[in-house]
Order: structure tokens, then C-alpha cells, then sequence
């Protein structure tokens, strides 16, 4: 994990939910943002060990995944720049409740949870924020958790990819067979013989773990209800307060 630290850099990166606060409650909090580098697999908080920070990605992907005593896991959300991990602290706990590691490579703010306790004290518009999304996260995790039980593969395999896709710039990212194998908690070759099913209908290109989406709206009827575009439209409703492209117009505004 880089560390890539200095105030035009944190400034520079693209977390929407972020963008979202106060100009006063913003600039009071670059001081505290420290822009990091994320690899593939970095483990950012364990289940039932303490937090010690909060995590904003940018261009980086996570995954929060539930660990079973025989050692399987399942993924039972992502964050991605439209959010943050460790909103345990939000409710006083000092633990995190599941596993949270890097599924994309990339960019990410973080802050100590010292610091983030002192931004949310009292009325600050972090503190809204941040609950509005929790909000939008615990309804996003209930689908997830609804989905892995009722769908077919086939079709979490596209909402896994859409999932991906919506928190990515462009249509290539990087995502192995045993990877997705693990996030949909399934075995590998079940996700190879999907995989290749999807090639060969010209959905996506993928080898070796470099994966391009090739038709997003046939990607997305082949998916389930629980398709990502439709919670990620409900998310930004329950805690935005204004249109996303207000919201990169301010951020340019700071910026400057």
C-alpha cells in the first residue's frame, strides 16, 4: 500500500461522497485525508479486530466479504467511490464486523478513525453524509445477501460484473476467475464455464484476469432484478442531496 500524500493530490480524487460536504467542513478535513495506493487483495480491516481507519476510495474497488469457520467466503457488497468503509464507528463500535479487501487497484483516501470521530462530532455535514449512505449501504447489502440465495449464476455473474463496472473509469478492469469465485461463492471452474458462455455471446472479452465489458445493456438483461445500476441509482437518491453533476462542478470549484 503507497502512500501518495499531499493536499492538490487528496483534492484531485474523485470519492462522490466526499464531493458532497460542506466547503468549510471539506477544507477542514484535507489536513486529515491521506491519498494511498491500494493493490489487489490488500486486506484494509479484519473481521473482529479493531479499525484504525476509514477508507474513501477513488478509482480503487473494495469488497466486504463474510469468512465461515472451513475458511470460504462470500462478498456481500462493494464500495467504491460513491462510499466509505468502517461505519461501525458511526454506532460506537470500535471493531469491524466483516473482512474488507482490495477487489480493484487503485486510488483511495483514508483518515485515521480518531480524526473521523472528531469530524462527525456534533451537526457536520460528514456526519449526514455518512448515515444517509450507511442508509443506502444496509439496503444494498440486504439485496446482495437476497440475491446470492434466490439467483442463478449466470445472472449474479453479470450483476457481479455490472457491480465492478459501475465503480470503474472505462470498461476493462482486472478481476480473476478465482477471485469472482470467491466473492459469488462458487467454485472456480463454475465461474470459467459461465465466463466462456458470456465470451462467446460477445458480452465481455477476458484473459487471465483482464476483463472488458463489451455489451453493457445486454450485460445488464442478462443480469437479475438485483442489477447494480438499480441499487446504485437508489443509493445516490437516499443520501445525495443534489445531482451528481452539481457535485463535480463543486469539487472542480475547490479545487481551483
Amino acid at each position: 500500500m503507497a502512500t501518495l500524500n499531499n493536499i492538490q493530490s487528496v483534492r484531485m480524487c474523485n470519492n462522490f461522497l466526499l464531493s458532497m460536504l460542506s466547503e468549510d467542513d471539506y477544507r477542514n478535513l484535507l489536513p486529515r485525508l491521506e491519498l494511498v495506493h491500494l493493490s489487489l487483495r490488500d486486506v484494509l480491516a479484519q473481521k473482529n479486530t479493531r479499525i484504525g481507519y476509514i477508507y474513501f476510495p477513488c478509482t480503487a474497488v473494495l469488497s466486504v466479504l463474510s469468512y465461515m469457520a472451513d475458511g470460504s467466503a462470500i462478498e456481500i457488497s462493494a464500495v467504491g467511490n460513491e462510499g466509505f468503509t468502517g461505519m461501525e464507528i458511526l454506532i460506537n463500535s470500535t471493531h469491524s464486523v466483516e473482512t474488507v479487501i482490495c477487489q480493484v487497484e487503485g486510488s483511495s483516501l483514508r483518515m485515521r478513525v480518531s480524526d473521523f470521530k472528531a469530524a462527525i462530532t456534533g451537526n457536520t455535514s460528514l456526519r449526514l453524509i455518512t448515515e444517509r449512505y450507511a442508509h443506502a449501504y444496509m439496503n444494498q447489502m440486504a439485496q446482495s445477501i437476497v440475491c446470492n440465495r434466490l439467483h442463478t449464476l449466470e445472472q449474479r455473474f453479470a450483476r457481479r460484473l455490472l457491480v465492478t463496472h459501475d465503480r470503474v473509469d472505462g470498461n476493462a478492469f482486472y478481476l480473476t476467475q478465482e477471485f469472482l469465485a470467491g466473492m459469488l461463492g462458487v467454485c472456480r471452474p463454475s465461474v470459467s464455464v459461465v465466463a466462456n458462455e458470456f465470451q462467446e455471446r460477445g458480452l465481455i472479452q477476458y484473459s487471465r484476469g483482464h476483463l472488458r465489458i463489451l455489451d453493457r445493456a445486454r450485460l445488464e438483461q442478462t443480469a437479475c432484478e438485483c442489477s447494480n445500476r438499480l441499487i446504485h441509482s437508489r443509493c445516490e437518491s437516499a443520501y445525495y442531496p443534489q445531482p451528481l453533476d452539481r457535485v463535480q462542478n463543486k469539487k472542480m470549484d475547490l479545487v481551483s
